[in-house]
Parts: C-alpha cells; structure tokens; sequence
C-alpha cells in the first residue's frame, strides 16, 4: 500500500533523512520509533507531500505521489497531529466536515457519517455543537482522529497522536485506539518517540537513528534479535516491561501445566501476560482459553515460571 523508495532530505547542510526505504503492506501499522530529530516526523510528512524528498521515489496505493496534485492527495489520506489541528472557530461539526465539503458531499451525507464517526469514537452527538476549546484534551484528540477517519481513507498518518495528552488519558486512549473497528482495516504510519506505544500498537517498528533505518521488524525482532549496539541499547532499560506486554499467553501455553478449569469465565490467550498478571492481583486464579478450546487454570506462580522459561528460550535463539 505504501513504498518508500531510498528518499532523502537535507536542509541546508544538514542531512534529516538519508536513503530511506520500506514498504508498508495494506492493513499494517507501521511505527516510527526513534530519539528527537532522528527524521521520523520528517519521513512521515514526505508521505502525503507536506515535505518534498530530495531525492528517490514514493508510491502509495501503485501511484507514484510526485505526479498527484498535493491537494489531492491529501484528501485521500488521513492526518492526524500530536496538538489534533483543531480549528478553535469552528464547531466539532464543522471540523470533521472540512475534507468532506472539499469533496463535494451532500449535507446529509455529511451529518450521517460524522454522527456515525464520533459514535465510534465514544463522544456524544451533543459535542457536534461544541468548540475545541469547551472540550479535554482526550476529546479533541477523538475529533482530530474522527477529522481523518470521516471519509474512511485507505492510508492513515499520524504523528505523535498521544503526545500532548497525560499519562492517564494516553493510556485509556491507546487501549480504546487498538481495539476501533474503523481502524482495523487502515494502512498506517505513525510516528512517536515513547517505546511502550510503540510496541502495544504496532505490527512492525522501524527505530531510525541520525536519519537512517537501524531495523525494521516486529515488536519481538527488536526485542530479542536486535541487529546494532544501538538498538540493543534502545530498548535495554525497558526491556522487562516490554516483554511482559508482547508476551502472549498463546505465546508461553505450552510451558503451562495443565490443569482443570475452576471457572466457567474465561480470558482468551491471545492476551498479554502483563494483562493476566494484573488481573491476578485480585483473584488467586484465572481459567484462560485458547484457540483449539483448551482451558489452564492459571496461578501466578505458574504463569511468572512459564514466563521466565521463555525469556530462557528466546535468550538461547
């Protein structure tokens, strides 16, 4: 869906990006990880031509974007701000109604999807009225994101969502984006500099360093194939607390004993451990069932055991 083709950039001596390539596959959420100034806002804007490379070629859905009227091909894809872009003057309505008037859609049309949209979204119809300003942070980072998704393009871009929001709303945020239908069948690009966003969103990572890809992979590549000194080291102070959360229980079922369900409530193995160790704060046991219908009673004792027998394993490969 997406190609980026060897694009570089510079201003002035400075190089920002240099021959950057990868591909991003239709349905994928490819993530942009890197420290301040390591081009990844850079490379993201070059997609929909907010910035023109200097040099190689990108395509989006076969076409090449250096033949498409900018205008044009910004309205075909989705572009969501770390700040949301909000126009204060205008309504919540009158915000996600912005590239749909440019289209040409009919008043109806319009009203149905927005109300559709923000529905979606967990706002009430009654913020259509309402201006940026009247609204929390969380919200007017819902109505940037119901601005991008409104006439459901193919292609999502987004650059540092999250990063004006409190700890406390960017977590809740995070969960409610990973689990939006709407967004399920997106192509997407976003940029962010926290870790822990990073692996709980993406299906790869591509961590960049002084304009250049270090390593694309997904979430485990990176943890535990790191291909430089400087990816190892990106990631080693976090690295516990990453594997708890990318550490599924499908992923550590068959270091798990055995055992006869206690419960007729289960969770679905395809949860993180973090989730299942969290949850067993509060119970001294959980039923978790996977995919074939097998159920595991599961203590904490057997999951950190099962947990560290696979850390072992992976250290080993």
């Amino acid at each position: 869906m997406i190609k980026v083709e060897a694009v570089s950039k510079s201003y002035g001596n400075t190089l920002a990006v240099k021959q950057v390539s990868f591909e991003v596959s239709e349905g994928e959420n490819l993530i942009l990880l890197g420290t301040s100034g390591c081009g990844k806002t850079t490379t993201l804007k070059m997609i929909n031509r907010l910035i023109t490379p200097d040099a190689g070629n990108i395509l989006v859905n076969g076409k090449d974007i250096a033949k498409e009227k900018p205008e044009v091909l910004r309205r075909g894809i989705g572009y969501v701000l770390q700040n949301t872009g909000l126009f204060p003057h205008y309504t919540v309505a009158e915000n996600i109604a912005i590239v749909p008037k440019l289209l040409g859609w009919e008043k109806e049309k319009i009203k149905s999807r927005s109300n559709e949209i923000i529905e979606k979204l967990h706002l009430s119809e009654k913020y259509l009225s309402a201006y940026p300003g009247e609204l929390s942070g969380g919200q007017q980072q819902r109505v940037g994101l119901a601005r991008a998704l409104v006439t459901d393009p193919s292609v999502l871009l987004m650059d540092e969502p999250f990063g004006a929001l409190d700890n406390v709303t960017r977590t809740s945020i995070r969960k409610e984006f990973k689990g939006l239908e709407e967004l399920k069948r997106k192509t997407m690009v976003m940029v962010t500099h926290d870790i822990h966003e990073a692996f709980e969103l993406a299906d790869r990572i591509c961590l960049m360093n002084k304009g250049e890809i270090v390593q694309i992979g997904t979430p485990k590549d990176l943890l535990y194939k790191p291909v430089t000194d400087f990816a190892k080291n990106f990631l080693a102070s976090e690295k516990l607390s990453l594997e708890f959360k990318i550490i599924s229980m499908d992923d550590i079922w068959d270091l798990i004993p055995s055992s006869e369900p206690v419960s007729a409530t289960s969770l679905s193995s395809s949860v993180s451990v973090w989730d299942v160790m969290d949850k067993l704060q509060s119970a001294p046991s959980l039923v978790v069932k996977n995919p074939s219908g097998e159920q595991k009673n599961i203590a904490f004792s057997a999951i950190t055991e099962a947990f560290k027998r696979y850390q072992k394993k992976q250290s080993h490969e």
